[in-house]
């Protein structure tokens, strides 16, 4: 494994040159360095027939739980996992999170402790439950697009954001390859999806994770939500291994997992 140090790894010059790789700048090299090597990945190409780069992101405690029974969630991870996650924003074209994390956090899913742009937000409602009264659907911020599945009711515009329209999965939630192909559709290839645990399981359930960072906090909290919701393996052989980077935030510790659209044995289609 590869560990890196990256708690004071606020190096400005490698930041901008990551941002001028993002945008795709004529003669812009790729910088060197831990924080370089954890985010190249990340600016690489889709490599699916998508064309996108999906990373997804969780913050666990040490016994693989990311909120407390009530949801409550802030903060598991510590200043270094929140600076990691605003950079995953600037860098991404949309940041993907579930109904759930808007109902219990009501975020605003924005750059504001790093320099970047701000991502378009998805939320992903499949029956359109949510409110407007959430900060995502208010005027004034980054664009947001609400994804809902198609036979959901209700007009094209929900608060301020696009209503996105999308078939349903045979298991539950939205068609995840259609939202990947849609999204692409409007320019969005890099795609971060940043929680919950039920959103970030829903795609690695359907193969459509190319990366996976978890960031591991050193917190024991013994119930609560746990990190993945997956169908129940009745062997070892039915999960999914993998490699992986270990990269040092502080008090924290993130893995970085290449996973490359790969899914456990246990999600496999018969």
């Amino acid at each position: 494994m590869d560990s890196h140090r990256l708690d004071a790894a606020r190096d400005d010059s490698t930041w901008e040159a990551l941002l001028r790789q993002r945008e795709g700048l004529t003669g812009a090299a790729m910088p060197q360095g831990p924080v370089a090597r954890l985010f190249a990945p990340v600016l690489a190409p889709g490599g699916a027939i998508d064309g996108c780069m999906v990373l997804g992101r969780l913050a666990q405690t040490l016994d693989g739980r990311i909120a407390t029974a009530s949801g409550s969630s802030q903060w598991i991870g510590g200043t270094g996992d929140i600076l990691h996650t605003h950079r995953l924003r600037a860098l991404c074209h949309a940041v993907v999170v579930g109904a759930g994390t808007v109902r219990h956090d009501n975020p605003r899913l924005t750059t504001r402790e790093c320099a970047g742009p701000n991502p378009v937000r998805v939320v992903l409602d499949t029956e359109r439950r949510l409110g407007t009264e959430y900060g995502l659907f208010a005027l004034g911020g980054p664009p947001t697009l609400l994804a809902c599945a198609e036979d959901a009711l209700g007009p094209d515009i929900h608060g301020a954001a696009e209503v996105l329209r999308l078939p349903r999965a045979p298991i539950g939630g939205l068609d995840l390859p259609a939202l990947l192909r849609a999204l692409a559709a409007r320019g969005l290839t890099r795609i971060f999806v940043e929680g919950g645990g039920l959103t970030v399981s829903r795609f690695l359930a359907a193969g459509c994770l190319d990366r996976l960072h978890v960031t591991v906090a050193p917190v024991l909290l013994g119930s609560g939500i746990p990190a993945f919701t997956l169908p129940e393996a009745a062997r070892i052989a039915d999960g999914l291994r993998f490699t992986w980077g270990v990269h040092n935030l502080g008090e924290d510790v993130l893995f970085d997992i290449a996973l490359h659209r790969a899914r456990p044995a246990v999600c496999e289609e018969p």
